[in-house]
């Protein structure tokens, strides 16, 4: 029997608009928590002989991988700093730069964290043709570099702590 996810809620930040530059961490997660993304596997590492936690992924996880990169090529000023595919979820920084014009003025990203998520789901979706993705999504606005740091180093270290996931089951 499957782990049944934490319950979705509303947690945008009410009036923020989530065009403004700056760094989100962005989770996604499959629906009712199946592991189509990839599985965790354990490789001893060539020069230390240490076990390293590794996700292989599935051909969904190829696919959504490959989406992943292609954020920065469709969107101008928005970009993935860190990321990784877990069995049923994705998590990923998701950065939005500002622009300047030549003339100083602050050029404000265009689209919305919630658009670029909907059409990378669009765009997975349509790939292997048929949707995996819970509704919605979990968000949250890195608001300094500590957070920033804290975030990427879970994202590094969350296929080694599979078994302690909230979304392990």
């Amino acid at each position: 029997m499957r782990k049944e996810l934490p319950a979705r809620k509303n947690v945008r930040l009410r009036g923020y608009d989530y065009s403004r530059p700056g760094r989100y961490f962005v989770t996604l997660c499959v629906k009712d928590g199946h592991d189509m993304l990839g599985n965790i596997v354990t490789s001893v590492g060539a020069i230390i002989n240490r076990p390293k936690t590794l996700v292989e992924l599935t051909k969904y996880g190829d696919v959504a991988e490959k989406a992943i990169r292609e954020i920065s090529v469709c969107y101008q000023g928005i970009f993935v700093d860190k990321y990784v595919i877990m069995p049923n979820h994705i998590h990923m920084i998701l950065v939005l730069q500002s622009k300047h014009e030549s003339g100083g003025r602050l050029i404000i990203a265009p689209t919305k964290v919630s658009a670029i998520v909907q059409q990378y789901k669009r765009s997975v979706t349509k790939l292997i043709g048929f949707s995996m993705w819970q509704k919605s999504y979990h968000d949250h606005i890195i608001r300094d570099e500590d957070e920033y740091q804290r975030i990427w180093q879970y994202i590094n270290e969350n296929p080694e702590k599979w078994t302690e996931d909230k979304y392990y089951g």
